[in-house]
């Protein structure tokens, strides 16, 4: 097997398939087309002398050699990214790849960041998977992407977090509400209605738990929705109260929710960035972290 003909770009090809399971997916990751990747996991086949992938209908399966590689590929071509970015870093340049994956909520305000950054560094490509919780902890798990934007870092010792800006929850409700306009309101009275909330596992959804939990007042879930447009929407319809990330709320939205004045309300929350712990972040990776640090006011809520 001659190995020394194996190259960057077959070796890519085939990590973005066996990891997304998909030659389609794996070519709009890559910016190329379909047939482009098939060729270059054909050469690949050729090099190694066994078949690597199997498709049976539209899913594809590793075979024990595609295991194999699949199993080592990745860290090299981590390696050779930093490799290929360090060098780029020496020459007064930053280009590379990011990739940033982040829960729903924060694609609220995780775009006004990135517009600005990408405006500096135009030679670094932005791919952002924007998930929910229980995906991006799969992602994080799996190292897939170069740093995870979340309300509520996992608990354990294997991951590093950092607190970037404030991601306060308030209570929302119609502005017809019988509470609307009402001064402090007691936490006990939000027992008294039902509630629209995201899916069981959703950051939002464990925090608000506990808080009722620990004032002892039952969490009335009158319906799960899927995303935090569809519970405003809900909302504003009368359907019931709510208690979102003041980072979903637009100004236009004043005309049917209003925030709730609840006692021990808003409750203090921060957004994070988080990866796994020891990981050697890239200089592209690094320098979005830095960016982040320095520009965490474009993060800020709209008022």
């Amino acid at each position: 097997m001659a190995t020394t003909r194996v190259t960057l770009r077959q070796l890519r090809a085939f990590e973005a398939v066996a990891r997304l399971r998909s030659f389609s997916r794996a070519a709009e990751e890559l910016h190329i087309t379909q047939p482009a990747v098939s060729k270059q996991i054909r050469l690949l086949n050729d090099e190694i002398g066994l078949p690597l992938l199997e498709q049976i209908g539209k899913k594809v399966f590793l075979t024990q050699a595609g295991e194999e590689l699949f199993s080592t590929c990745a860290d090299w071509l981590e390696t050779w990214g930093r490799f290929e970015q360090s060098i780029a870093n020496l020459k007064g340049l930053k280009q590379g790849r990011l990739k940033i994956a982040t829960v729903t909520t924060a694609k609220y305000f995780m775009p006004r960041v990135l517009g600005p950054f990408c405006a500096e560094y135009p030679g670094i490509d932005v791919a952002m998977e924007v998930v929910n919780r229980d995906r991006l902890l799969d992602r994080l798990a799996r190292n897939q992407d170069d740093l995870y934007i979340m309300g509520v870092p996992p608990d354990g010792k294997d991951i590093e977090s950092e607190p970037l800006i404030s991601n306060d929850l308030v209570v929302l409700a119609p502005t017809s509400h019988p509470l609307a306009g009402r001064k402090k309101i007691p936490f006990r009275d939000l027992g008294l209605h039902r509630f629209l909330s995201r899916e069981q596992g959703s950051g939002t959804r464990m925090t608000v738990e506990r808080i009722f939990r620990e004032n002892e007042v039952p969490f009335d879930v009158r319906m799960e929705l899927g995303s935090n447009e569809a519970i405003k929407q809900a909302v504003a319809g009368g359907l019931g109260l709510a208690v979102l990330s003041r980072s979903t709320l637009y100004p236009g939205d004043g005309s049917e929710l209003t925030v709730l004045d609840v006692e021990g309300f808003p409750i203090r929350r921060a957004w994070y960035a988080v990866r796994p712990k020891g990981k050697q972040l890239s200089v592209v990776a690094e320098t979005f972290l830095t960016f982040l640090r320095d520009h965490v006011q474009m993060l800020a809520p709209r008022q």
